[in-house]
């Protein structure tokens, strides 16, 4: 599945839009915490690509220092994330708020979901 990332940059007026393959389950209804994880990283690193548009390497993405919001859209739900240097919205995702929200939680206390690599 695809879904869409929208982001501000901290002093930048720009939005910019980024498409993501989902690689894991195409239906989010019945997505795992894994899943959750996956979109919460890629979306983290589409922000990193907003960031440093000419970096080479992919930078290794850690779940500390993030906050999120799950917010109703239409017939699912969307995430919104924030982080010191940026804000982005991805979705939507066809799954309700509350089982989106249940998956996130769950995806962060994960062991290695704050440890390491680059901290956002």
């Amino acid at each position: 599945m695809t879904y869409q990332v929208e982001i501000m940059l901290r002093g930048n007026e720009r939005v910019f839009t980024e498409t993501v393959h989902h690689i894991g389950g195409a239906d989010p209804a019945a997505w795992t915490a894994d899943d959750a994880s996956t979109v919460m990283h890629s979306t983290l690193k589409a922000i990193d690509r907003a960031i440093n548009p000419g970096r080479a390497d992919e930078p290794v993405t850690t779940f500390h220092g993030i906050n999120w919001i799950v917010s109703p859209y239409e017939n699912g739900a969307v995430l919104a994330l924030e982080i010191h240097s940026a804000s982005a919205v991805a979705g939507p995702f066809a799954l309700p708020p509350q089982q989106l929200e249940a998956l996130l939680n769950e995806a962060v206390k994960q062991p290695g979901a704050a440890s390491g690599g680059v901290v956002h």
